[in-house]
């Protein structure tokens, strides 16, 4: 009927005294043509419309469809009209609709909003399918009711039956671990979000709608959120929230101080985190390891040293993660002395044991160091299983200094454990290469290897005057600095040229172009870079050479550490 169009039109768009009128000179009405104007009625805010619209259709003998009961139990909720709403529901049963789920959802909403949660809850548990809008109603009655252990409860359930959670399940478990304090399933809401493939720009959403709900943001959530910045490098976000968190009560616990030092450490505003951390009334282990992470992170060995140092002498023991951080810290910066020191003390302690981590550290340690057997002995004595990753270190090890018969024994216990991992056949593949065994090398089956290794991104729509910008910077450093290409990592046996074009389209590369097409070479201007892979010797002798010429500050995160770039000079002192 094109007057139920038009009604419905009028009323989506809130023109409802055009949607009336038209309703008004229907000669002939069905319920599609009340249940459009109860919906346009309860959209415009006039929830009591909507009832007396529901009452007049039901005398007027018209059935409601569940699309009519859903509208009038929202009106019941929003008017906290129990009598009506218990009436309503009466009148779904005795019409069949109650099981239908738009319905039963709706019910139990009604129940929820109204303060009656155990009769929402029994009729939660008698609805014939549950579907996601079923448990989220469930869950957010419970959290308006303030039965936090019920939401969890709940939330359990939901994860056994397989469910996939959308924001307003979490956004419930949110606010439900805030207000019990539970940080152990807090923190698993957090990883949800993190790498359950939640976006997050969803994640940041939910926030926003916790801070607006009116109820009190704990320090729990504001870690979490920090969580978000830290894990996506999203600067701004953190600023704004560190400035909301120093408004409230909660913004001072420590744990909210530890994360949001973290958030700047990961996002490479080192400054920021020493400020906030020498400003910090009191300090937990859990402050001076992240510390002591991010100095090791950034380059900084000595700092990373000097407060791990203090930490004892303030009295403060050294857990597992903070001897994981100094060691690592050693590692990265070549130093071997105090990097042994550490670990011989952390093997004396009699509460920590050693774990697979602060291996794995040691056999880097050594393996930078060249000592390659004493690695590889350190592997086989110690009392834990080895596993790929403390193997894989060794590999890269071999790698770097061109130990080919060791490699290929510690690539055959890759295989052993992991056979079907590409990620070992690359690296066994890699140490082939630089030993020039080309043969050896196109035996491995590596399907997927050269997007791994030098495949660019040529999908940008400025991906042409990237590779210009980059040709004409690498024209400038060969003439000024006497540049040349690390070839070797092309890892190939392809022509000088088609290596050199390999090598250009590396990702940090065509970022650092990009940067300069959208901004020039400003000195005060600091570039930031964050990549998922390590950094390889040709981009950072690369970018080296950029620093020192166009005189701009390059901070790149890669999945070991921090690189500071300037004036021609690494953080990393080339212990990338």
């Amino acid at each position: 009927m094109l007057s139920n169009d038009l009604t419905g039109m009028y009323a989506k768009y809130g023109v409802m005294d055009t949607a009336s009128l038209v309703f008004d000179r229907m000669t002939e009405r069905n319920v599609v043509s009340w249940t459009a104007l109860m919906c346009g009625q309860l959209q415009s805010g006039n929830a009591r419309a909507t009832l007396s619209l529901f009452f007049q259709m039901v005398f007027s003998c018209f059935k409601p469809n569940e699309y009519t009961f859903s509208t009038n139990f929202k009106a019941c909720g929003i008017l906290n009209a129990l009598k009506t709403g218990v009436q309503i529901h009466c009148m779904s049963i005795l019409s069949g609709f109650e099981s239908v789920p738009v319905v039963g959802n709706s019910i139990v909403d009604m129940y929820s909003k109204c303060g009656r949660i155990d009769e929402a809850a029994t009729m939660f548990n008698v609805l014939p399918v549950k579907n996601l809008v079923s448990w989220n109603t469930m869950l957010t009655g419970y959290t308006i009711a303030g039965q936090g252990e019920k939401v969890l409860l709940l939330f359990h359930r939901i994860l056994e039956n397989g469910l996939i959670l959308d924001e307003y399940t979490l956004t419930a478990m949110l606010k439900a671990c805030s207000c019990l304090g539970k940080i152990r399933e807090g923190s698993m809401i957090h990883g949800f979000i993190i790498t359950g493939g939640f976006p997050c720009s969803e994640a940041i959403e939910l926030f926003k709608q916790l801070q607006n709900s009116g109820m009190q943001v704990d320090g729990f959530v504001l870690s979490s959120m920090m969580g978000v910045f830290a894990d996506f490098a999203l600067v701004e976000q953190g600023k704004q929230v560190h400035a909301y968190a120093v408004k409230i009560c909660s913004g001072l616990e420590l744990s909210v101080s530890n994360s949001i030092i973290d958030m700047y450490l990961k996002c490479g505003l080192l400054d920021k985190a020493e400020r906030l951390f020498n400003e910090m009334p009191m300090r937990n282990v859990v402050s001076w390891t992240v510390m002591i992470t991010g100095y090791g992170k950034h380059g900084f060995r000595k700092e990373a040293i000097r407060l791990f140092n203090q930490m004892q002498s303030n009295d403060i023991e050294p857990d597992g993660v903070s001897y994981l951080a100094t060691l690592s810290a050693c590692s990265h910066s070549g130093l071997i002395q105090e990097g042994e020191e550490y670990f011989s003390q952390l093997c004396r302690n009699r509460r920590i044991k050693p774990r697979i981590g602060h291996y794995a550290c040691m056999v880097d340690l050594l393996g930078r160091d060249g000592r390659l057997k004493e690695a590889k002995d350190l592997i086989e004595s110690m009392p834990l299983k080895p596993n790929v990753g403390i193997w894989q270190t060794l590999l890269s090890a071999c790698r770097v200094h061109g130990n080919l018969q060791l490699g290929e024994e510690v690539g055959k216990n890759l295989l052993i454990l992991e056979g079907k991992n590409p990620v070992n056949y690359v690296m066994i593949s890699n140490i082939y290469a630089e030993a020039g065994c080309w043969k050896a090398f196109e035996q491995v089956e590596i399907d997927k290897v050269v997007h791994f290794f030098y495949g660019g991104d040529d999908t940008h729509p400025m991906i042409e005057k990237i590779h210009d910008v980059l040709e004409e910077m690498e024209q400038r450093m060969k003439q000024e600095l006497g540049y040349v290409h690390e070839v070797k990592f092309a890892l190939r046996d392809i022509d000088e040229e088609s290596k050199v074009e390999s090598l250009r389209a590396h990702s940090e590369k065509l970022a650092i172009g990009l940067a300069h097409l959208r901004g020039g070479w400003d000195e005060r201007r600091v570039i930031r870079i964050f990549k998922d892979l390590r950094i390889c010797g040709d981009c950072d002798d690369f970018v080296k050479c950029l620093s020192r010429i166009v005189k701009v500050v390059f901070v790149a995160r890669d999945a070991n550490r921090f690189h500071q770039f300037k004036d021609g000079l690494c953080s990393c002192r080339d212990y990338w």
